[in-house]
């Protein structure tokens, strides 16, 4: 005879079972099994950039954003995880958004955090972002703070192509709030800064009067420093990351990594719901896992990653995720840069984050 589980042996009477459900009560044991079910479709998955070009150009083709509903003008493919329907995990969103020769996708506002990653861009592809305007050069890095206006510009001759980043999984599904929105009475923001004036306020040399300001844009309150507009070149980036590579030693997981920081403090994360960073792999790393999600995007390069017993075989512009506790580690084929995105900051706000190597 099998072996009964704990749980199987206790037994409550009829009058007991109709008391709690009359009541809407359940014993801790019962509940205990529902826990955690809306994450039991996280999965490891790839998006392969061949797809997402085909599946971007044809929506650039058949949806102009004029036509798009107040609020949605935005032409956006969005990766979706396995067990999702709405984003790649549930905190992260991640979509890859066009805009076409002589378009704008109108300004709005929100309370969420978002960054762009530029994929395809150019001089004349900007998003401005309270009152300036940002080029938006391939690999560049524009943070869209909290309740800061922001649209987006198209004044070349070929479409552009970049990540959006957003923590909406987290406020709209995780936390099930809303997410504070408002349309722009423009399509086009006025430009009210000259090009480099949010950089030029947040160099090593600051206005006084701002320093003593750290409140969070609009109606949001906190206990962290808001993140300014923003724009991390990647031409500077890239060479920060290669006298890395040229004077450090690796991490043993991560490979030579760089953090990009919060300009207002100078430390990461650079959102308080979202950590970046970009990573140079040249060899191998050692397995390790942590309890929060890891996303990525892959700048240059090919290689793949093992994921618990997965493999995910990447290459240039593809777009990957690594869920929850799982052991994985990088195999890179030759060199490689990629951009990774996780949630940890959620995490270690309140002192929940993990990270160990496997101890078998």
């Amino acid at each position: 005879m099998a072996e009964q589980e704990p749980k199987e042996l206790l037994e409550m009477s009829t009058d007991t079972e109709r008391l709690l459900e009359e009541n809407d009560l359940r014993p801790l044991w019962e509940v205990e099994k529902d826990f955690g079910n809306q994450f039991g479709g996280f999965e490891a998955d790839i998006w392969k950039w061949e797809d997402i070009q085909a599946s971007i150009d044809a929506i650039e083709r058949d949806v102009p954003i004029a036509d798009l509903p107040p609020g949605f003008q935005r032409r956006v493919a969005v990766p979706v995880n396995t067990g999702y329907r709405n984003a790649i995990s549930n905190t992260i969103y991640v979509g890859v958004q066009t805009v076409s020769p002589g378009e704008t996708a109108p300004a709005h506002r929100h309370g969420a955090n978002a960054l762009r990653f530029t994929i395809d861009g150019s001089e004349d592809m900007k998003t401005v972002v309270a009152g300036e305007e940002f080029p938006m050069r391939d690999n560049d890095l524009i943070t869209t703070p909290q309740w800061e206006w922001h649209d987006h510009v198209n004044d070349g001759d070929e479409t552009a192509a970049w990540l959006d980043v957003l923590d909406l999984p987290l406020v709209l599904d995780s936390l099930n709030a809303r997410n504070t929105f408002e349309n722009h009475e423009l399509d086009r923001q006025p430009v009210t800064k000259s090009q480099g004036y949010w950089e030029s306020q947040y160099g090593r040399a600051r206005p006084f009067e701002d320093t003593k300001e750290d409140g969070i844009p609009g109606p949001f309150e906190g206990n962290c420093a808001a993140t300014p507009p923003y724009r991390f070149s990647w031409k500077d980036t890239l060479q920060t990351l290669r006298q890395r590579a040229d004077n450090d030693d690796p991490d043993p997981h991560d490979g030579y990594s760089l953090s990009y920081v919060n300009p207002a403090t100078g430390q990461p994360p650079l959102f308080p719901t979202m950590s970046f960073r970009t990573q140079l792999l040249q060899e191998e790393t050692d397995p390790h896992f942590h309890n929060a999600v890891d996303a990525y995007f892959v700048i240059e390069g090919e290689g793949a990653t093992h994921v618990g017993d997965d493999v995910l075989e990447w290459s240039e512009r593809d777009i990957f995720v690594i869920p929850p506790d799982e052991i994985h580690h990088h195999d890179p084929d030759g060199e490689a840069i990629l951009l990774g995105m996780t949630d940890r900051p959620v995490f270690e706000a309140f002192n929940f984050y993990a990270e160990a190597e496997p101890s078998g």
